[in-house]
């Protein structure tokens, strides 16, 4: 008898952690649905797994609009018939300025993809998954380490990651009842294009620049798999995996 192949989304697929994670999985023997904004960089991951692209599907998906988020998991049940994971990763930041002066639209942007994004995601996974055979699947939301502590100048980012913390226990209390488990990863200073500048330094809490260390990003692509690996009756509900000496313990 075939081993039913499990099926993943994967939102923000196409650089940083999402593409790493997406890489991880379709070697773990994963079916993925690679979403994005942009066409070209979920093509390029597709094409980076090598012969494991052939269960891979590009997806171009704008999270923060219902209408792309719909037509996102009717293409992942019409290609591969079910969902077992969802990896609520999508996620962008404001300019760092002051609170005082962002702009309602740089404001509105992170809550509609960072939150609202997730929420959609959510809500379309639960409706595949409370009705497939075998019932019941898992959601993964990337929280980052902004879900404790927040740096300076990211009200928005920071606001949206405390919301997501909120968001992981709401589902993961309203997923019991169709085995749906939801838990939250909080990563802090991966190797990625948005960490590049750490190396150069950043903006502390105290007003000082400085230099933090970073971890390479394969090691939050093995955090994510061990969490989805669980069966259902187990879950992961908050992980923090970090640079061992990045300033979160004692920030500010």
């Amino acid at each position: 008898m075939s081993v039913l192949r499990k099926v993943a989304i994967v939102t923000g697929a196409g650089t940083g952690i999402g593409k790493a994670v997406s890489l991880a999985l379709l070697r773990e023997g994963y079916s993925v649905v690679l979403a994005g904004r942009r066409l070209e960089p979920l093509e390029m991951t597709v094409k980076e797994a090598g012969p494991l692209g052939s269960q891979a599907l590009a997806v171009p998906t704008d999270v923060s609009k219902p209408e792309s988020v719909r037509a996102l998991f009717a293409k992942t049940k019409e290609t591969f018939g079910r969902l077992d994971l969802l990896f609520n990763n999508a996620g962008v930041g404001a300019p760092p300025v002051l609170l005082e002066d962002l702009t309602y639209e740089q404001w509105k942007t992170v809550v509609d993809i960072n939150l609202t994004g997730a929420f959609l995601c959510t809500q379309e996974a639960f409706k595949i998954m409370k009705s497939q055979t075998p019932r019941g699947g898992r959601i993964i939301n990337n929280g980052s380490i902004s879900a404790h502590a927040p740096r300076p100048n990211s009200a928005p980012y920071t606001a949206t990651k405390h919301a997501i913390t909120g968001l992981t226990k709401s589902t993961a209390l309203d997923g019991r009842k169709y085995d749906i488990a939801c838990g939250q990863i909080d990563i802090g200073n991966a190797a990625t294009e948005l960490t590049a500048r750490m190396k150069d330094g950043v903006l502390q809490a105290n007003g000082t620049i400085a230099v933090e260390p970073i971890m390479d990003v394969e090691h939050v692509a093995r955090v994510v798999v061990y969490m989805a690996s669980l069966p259902l009756d187990a879950n992961v509900l908050f992980m923090t995996i970090m640079a061992t000496k990045m300033p979160f313990v004692g920030r500010g």
